[in-house]
């Protein structure tokens, strides 16, 4: 199999956020280990990250430089704006505006790289463009929870479980349609978009277009933590954990002499997008101040110093940036906004999780953690100092949420993500088969 992949020439692209990147980096090395000529189109933003990769970079020409660090800055409504119309920002914003301009820069790499295929996350408004226009195939890396539309689940961003009975399918078509109402006029501005380079598209809008325009959508979880759907569309595959490259030369590993001294553990953290540590980490650090648990923040660079200023007691730990793999083998329940590379870390620890996000698709996240039974989910972006310490009291007491994460965890060890994705890829590449004939593992 990988000698079959050897020289390919492979494309990676994503929306300019760490959770569209990261999760790529893996498979990015997997790949050029292999024989794979690989190389990246982002944001400057990432240019850094590549370089210590030795994956060469293709920044941004004609696409907005746009970004986790400056979405504020540059769109400042958005940190405002509350409820729908903060959705309709990012989407119009992050993807819809987006899609002709990566196309662009794209269509310029081709020229001086004619690569045999694109990699990108699932929300990279360009692939039915590059797919189409450019003859390439297409593999969308699913990078948050499966968004496909379905009669049996209620549409992205409602956060409702599945359909038990065909009155509550009646009810999700409703959604469905007043949703699309809604959002009529951006539907129609990513349609218009593509047509304008003579392709049109499947799909209710654009992130379940995403979804069934790809050759092949690699789904990163398992069965065990997703809704299931009668008519999932046949190129979705689950591929396990999909982790971040790691460096197998190592690097200093974090620790602490606390982590020994204390039974409860508690690691926060709100991802590096939400710079208000207002929403959760001050409420966390609140809640457990001074009290028989351990409690340890990763800002992601947001308030480092002033937060460890604010809370000096011993059983505080602030710091910019944590490894997953070296602080979760001691937590004992790890409080989320709801990122989805770091729910699925927590998962494959076993760790149990308190999840406390609504926009940005983080409401689907959380939802299937108390779903699945897997932690609590908040539903606030905002929950209080008594909510925090009464829901972790709660789960790190009670061990139905510690069985249902470890069944979890066993699932998901059952998958060789690298080895997987490898096994899809060549298919796609060596077989000449569409979506359908490519074989799902056993």
């Amino acid at each position: 199999m990988t000698q079959a992949l050897y020289g390919k020439k492979i494309l990676i692209a994503n929306v300019p956020l760490d959770g569209h990147f990261n999760p790529l980096t893996g498979l990015a090395k997997h790949l050029q280990h292999i024989g794979c000529d690989v190389r990246w189109y982002t944001s400057e933003t990432f240019s850094e990250r590549l370089n210590k990769l030795d994956i060469p970079h293709y920044p941004f020409i004609k696409a907005l430089e746009l970004s986790g660090q400056n979405l504020g800055t540059i769109i400042p409504e958005i940190k405002t704006a509350a409820g729908p119309q903060k959705g309709r920002l990012y989407l119009k914003n992050l993807f819809i505006d987006r899609a002709t301009e990566y196309f662009e820069d794209i269509s310029e790499i081709f020229n001086d790289f004619s690569f045999d295929l694109l990699i990108a996350d699932s929300m990279f408004s360009a692939m039915p463009l590059i797919r189409y226009k450019l003859g390439v195939p297409v593999v969308a890396i699913g990078i948050v929870p499966l968004m496909e539309d379905s009669i049996d689940i209620a549409p992205a961003g409602q956060a409702l479980p599945p359909a038990k009975n065909e009155a509550i399918r009646l009810a999700y078509a409703k959604m469905y349609a007043n949703k699309y109402k809604n959002i009529a006029d951006l539907i129609e501005k990513y349609t218009s978009d593509l047509k304008i380079y003579g392709v049109s598209v499947s799909g209710s809008f654009i992130f379940d277009t995403l979804i069934k325009e790809a050759n092949i959508y690699l789904q990163i979880g398992v069965p065990g933590f997703e809704y299931e759907r009668s008519d999932q569309g046949k190129n979705v595959r689950f591929v396990g954990s999909l982790l971040p490259y790691s460096s197998p030369n190592g690097r200093p590993k974090w620790t602490d002499p606390r982590l020994k001294e204390f039974d409860k553990i508690i690691f926060v953290t709100q991802g590096t997008v939400e710079r208000d540590v207002k929403k959760l980490l001050e409420p966390t650090l609140e809640a457990f101040v001074g009290s028989d648990t351990l409690v340890i923040a990763a800002t992601g660079g947001n308030a480092t110093l002033a937060l460890r200023k604010k809370y000096q007691a011993p059983n505080i730990i602030i710091e910019d940036f944590i490894p997953f793999e070296d602080i979760m083998p001691h937590v004992s329940v790890f409080i989320t906004n709801g990122g989805y590379g770091g729910t699925m870390l927590s998962i494959m620890h076993g760790v149990p999780i308190i999840a406390a996000g609504v926009y940005e698709l983080k409401n689907e996240i959380c939802s299937r953690i108390e779903y699945f039974g897997l932690g609590m989910d908040l539903k606030t972006e905002t929950p209080s100092t008594e909510i925090i310490y009464q829901s972790a009291r709660q789960v790190i007491m009670n061990d139905f949420y510690k069985d249902k994460v470890m069944a979890l965890r066993d699932e998901i060890n059952q998958y060789d993500s690298l080895a997987l994705c490898t096994r899809y890829i060549d298919q796609l590449l060596n077989t000449n088969c569409g979506s359908d004939s490519i074989s799902a593992p056993i």
